[in-house]
């Protein structure tokens, strides 16, 4: 019986493949080419377009880090904004902090919520029926287009990269609806990419949002399925400093939240260590 493997697109000429023990589904929505596969190497995975989106097997590095992070850096967060996300990964994680009152998250595509409830489920554990979450099907644009002034104190996007169905969430646009709707000490994350082969994704996207921020950075995780080497996570604040929050104050604060000990990845010092970048990274945040 020959084996089957399948091989991500995401560059022309380098990449990265997974043997296939059952396909578990493969669905054309309205947005996107969907395909959800078991592996012998990395559990359940979800390709989105032919890219890898999620895996059983590293999907807690790329979650614990795009939520914990910005949640436990603000301190009060209460109502956090998702967009994109469809797997149910962010929202589980960002209700495991007590103090979150009301998670909204909107997700452009209701094929991809529906297969990862039926074929993904470990991914979102029972997020999807916590009457702290809020799950709207539609477009996350629209939705940052009508909020009222500051309604949110974090907003975490989990999109696709800055083509096809993700790219208005990279925009002047969607960055300056974001700042308004964030409160005075509001922080907005995003994927930005791996820099050792997208560097102009981390170094665009920084340069949009310094208009609307007082404070742009990035920071790293080391996600082993996003081959290139370090992930790097948008961070954009309303306010300076929130990002130098001393390690003993995370940890108050991650106990306080009812996530310290509870994380495979995330821990006070990798909050702290994370905004060190490389210079090869680092060098993509300065003004062109």
């Amino acid at each position: 019986m020959a084996e089957n493997w399948i091989n991500e697109t995401l560059y022309p000429d380098w990449g990265q493949r997974f043997l296939v023990t059952r396909e578990l589904a493969r669905v054309k929505s309205a947005f996107q080419d969907i395909v959800i596969a078991e592996t012998s190497s990395h559990g359940r995975v979800m390709f989105l377009d032919g890219v890898t989106q999620i895996t059983e097997r590293d999907e807690f590095v790329y979650q614990e880090m795009l939520t914990h992070v910005p949640l436990l850096a603000h301190g009060d967060a209460r109502r956090v904004l998702i967009i994109g996300a469809g797997d149910g990964g962010v929202l589980r994680r960002v209700l495991q902090h007590r103090g979150v009152e009301q998670a909204v998250m909107v997700e452009i595509d209701g094929e991809v919520i529906r297969l990862c409830q039926e074929h993904m489920p470990m991914i979102a554990g029972d997020a999807w029926t916590n009457p702290r979450g809020q799950v709207i099907v539609g477009d996350g644009i629209d939705y940052v287009r009508r909020a009222p002034d500051g309604s949110f104190d974090v907003i975490i996007v989990d999109s696709t990269d800055p083509i096809g169905v993700g790219e208005v969430l990279f925009t002047d646009e969607f960055y300056e609806n974001a700042a308004r709707i964030l409160g005075p000490a509001g922080i907005i994350v995003n994927q930005c990419g791996v820099p050792f082969m997208q560097a102009d994704e981390l170094r665009d996207t920084s340069a949009r949002r310094a208009k609307f921020f007082a404070e742009v950075s990035a920071y790293v995780a080391a996600v082993p399925t996003y081959v290139g080497g370090f992930m790097t996570l948008g961070w954009s604040a309303k306010a300076a400093g929130l990002r130098d929050v001393p390690v003993a104050t995370i940890r108050e604060r991650a106990e306080a939240a009812g996530i310290l000990g509870q994380t495979r990845y995330w821990s006070p010092e990798m909050h702290a260590s994370c905004f060190n970048l490389p210079p090869y990274i680092a060098e993509n945040l300065r003004p062109a």
